[in-house]
């Protein structure tokens, strides 16, 4: 590794700390300017049970001193503090449940949708302008157009008769992961598609054909392994895609993941699990935006690094 490769490593680190730290700071600051209180709900609350119920939590504290122990728990500690809510459970341990099924879903999703749609793509590719490409292309251009919580409902509809739509079971975790798949799947097909005639159209390409090399070795060699490096790129902002747009699936089909628990704090007014979720699916984006960063330059080392 290089000065240069190194100080960009270090450079992309640093910046990825501070957006972390921007995301945690306007997060906490959103969510105590918003009017009420996560107690204003309660049944038979008094002014004197709230205003215990604040000193308990700290939140009787300034904003500021509320502030600097928040970010201290979470670089010390990584510690989210109790929910308001789910009381007797720490915010970190109910994220870290959710998160194993989210995580399940994501994986699962991601790696149908990049085989899938590698495959579609390669072919729409090595089949330019007949049928096959034509019907690829609406297929996905459909798939693009339609946010998840469409395509899921659709599924919903379609498939509830066949499939369980309670996603706390193994079989009911089908259509999920095809809802969270379709959309991934589909940019994926145009993204290798286009990557691929492009490749194709290469001189490098034009002189392996004219030695003789065979159409299999031009294909599997060359052209679809020069034309995966923008797939390659997309995989990790794709799986935080995910693991994020989990939220509204995870709500259509009751998967117990972090999505349901995140929108379930939301209703309930639980801040710190508010404040928690977000800064953790905030830093899954931009962890995976710093590997397929980084990534990049291993798998083409002719990019250069500023």
């Amino acid at each position: 590794m290089n000065s240069k490769t190194f100080m960009y490593i270090v450079k992309r680190i640093l910046l990825a700390i501070f957006t972390v730290w921007v995301v945690i700071t306007a997060t906490f600051f959103i969510m105590h300017a918003v009017p009420g209180g996560p107690f204003v709900g309660e049944k038979a609350t008094t002014p004197a049970v709230q205003a215990a119920m604040e000193a308990k939590y700290g939140l009787d504290k300034p904003v500021i001193e509320q502030y600097f122990t928040y970010l201290g728990d979470i670089v010390t500690k990584f510690d989210f503090g109790p929910s308001l809510k789910q009381r007797g459970r720490m915010v970190i341990d109910i994220i870290a449940d959710g998160m194993q099924t989210s995580l399940l879903l994501g994986l699962i999703a991601a790696g149908i949708s990049t085989l899938f749609g590698i495959v579609l793509g390669s072919i729409a590719a090595l089949k330019r302008n007949k049928l096959i490409d034509r019907i690829i292309m609406v297929v996905t251009t459909a798939f693009v157009s339609m946010p998840s919580f469409i395509i899921g409902s659709l599924l919903l509809v379609i498939f509830s008769q066949v499939l369980p739509a309670n996603g706390s079971t193994a079989a009911g975790l089908i259509l999920p992961i095809i809802t969270l798949a379709l959309y991934p799947m589909a940019y994926i097909t145009r993204l290798t598609r286009s990557s691929m005639l492009d490749v194709l159209g290469q001189d490098y390409i034009r002189t392996a054909r004219a030695k003789g090399v065979s159409g299999r070795r031009i294909i599997f060699g060359h052209a679809l392994k020069n034309s995966l490096i923008p797939v390659l790129t997309y995989l990790g902002p794709m799986l935080a895609y995910i693991v994020t747009g989990s939220l509204v699936v995870e709500q259509i089909f009751a998967v117990p993941g972090i999505g349901r628990a995140f929108i379930s704090s939301i209703t309930n007014r639980d801040y710190p699990m508010i404040m928690g979720t977000t800064i953790i699916l905030a830093v899954l984006i931009v962890v995976m935006n710093l590997l397929t960063d980084i990534l990049y330059k291993v798998v083409d080392p002719r990019i250069t690094l500023e």
